[in-house]
């Protein structure tokens, strides 16, 4: 089944790379959802979110650049937060957009609150993905252990298969159909005919300097959000946004809404039928503004 109709857009950045998103078209009159992806995917993890929401409000679902089909970076110490910041923020301004409902998944979850701390009039709502302002070690200890690792791969189930070795315990319940899927989003068949992940590989590169003393604290990033419609959603078995922070935050922003999803781990994919009426919610919040 042909998902919905989007049309390819571009933007540049402050040092002249080419970047991409997917724009769906919706209700001009309300405010559109900006998708902003985690570490090493891409806007094609917006696919169910677009198949469902898309025609009720526009929906632009970004590649950072290194991923999908922006262009990768010359230097690779440019993968990093502030340089996501800024990529973002010129998409904004060179595009004109009206305030947005941020939908960040990990990584994109941190450049969310990092968005709001900068100007929070460019936000309209925000729904946090599996993200905090606090990251598990355990977690990030296993995203550098796959990060940046080169792998190919003869074709699709292969490819599905690697994937699903490391996560069956995150995602019990996926069946060989939703490997799949995750290898389609996530990876691309290159013109040698072996499929590969869809990111510059040295988006690690950052992950290798030493992480600063002290780190820079991103809960003032987070209470930047104060007064805006935010959602929450955790995996109930998250390793990288922990039970004890995602406590914290529902503590610190009591208007948050809430949601955790049993049995799964980082990151839920929004499509969840919890998740899809948590989010219903929050837009509806959102246009009563």
């Amino acid at each position: 089944m042909a998902g919905p109709t989007y049309q390819d857009g571009y933007w540049y950045s402050a040092d002249g790379l080419r970047l991409h998103y997917r724009d769906y078209p919706g209700d001009a009159a309300r405010a559109p959802i900006l998708c902003i992806p985690g570490l090493t995917r891409n806007a094609r993890d917006f696919e169910g979110v677009a198949a469902r929401l898309a025609g009720t409000r526009r929906v632009i679902a970004v590649d950072l650049r290194g991923r999908g089909e922006s262009e990768y970076a010359a230097d690779p110490l440019t993968y990093v937060p502030q340089v996501y910041l800024q990529d973002l923020l010129a998409l904004i301004v060179e595009h004109d957009l009206p305030p947005l409902v941020a939908f960040g998944t990990s990584l994109g979850g941190l450049m969310t609150m990092l968005i709001a701390l900068t100007d929070r009039a460019f936000l309209a709502g925000v729904l946090l993905n599996d993200i905090g302002p606090v990251l598990g070690a355990e977690g990030m200890a296993r995203i550098r252990s796959y990060v940046g690792r080169e792998q190919s791969f003869a074709g699709w189930d292969e490819a599905a298969q690697a994937i699903a070795a490391p996560h069956t315990a995150t995602f019990p319940n996926y069946t060989a159909k939703d490997w799949r899927q995750w290898a389609y989003r996530v990876c691309r068949r290159d013109a040698d005919g072996r499929i590969r992940f869809d990111y510059d590989m040295a988006i690690a590169t950052p992950f290798k300097l030493p992480v600063p003393d002290p780190a820079f604290d991103l809960w003032p990033a987070f209470q930047s959000l104060h007064g805006l419609p935010t959602l929450l959603v955790r995996g109930e078995h998250s390793d990288v946004l922990e039970a004890e922070t995602a406590s914290e935050m529902a503590h610190r922003l009591p208007e948050m809404d809430f949601v955790t999803l049993p049995g799964i781990g980082h990151t839920p994919t929004l499509e969840e039928p919890e998740v899809a009426a948590a989010i219903d919610h929050l837009l509806e919040a959102v246009d009563q503004e």
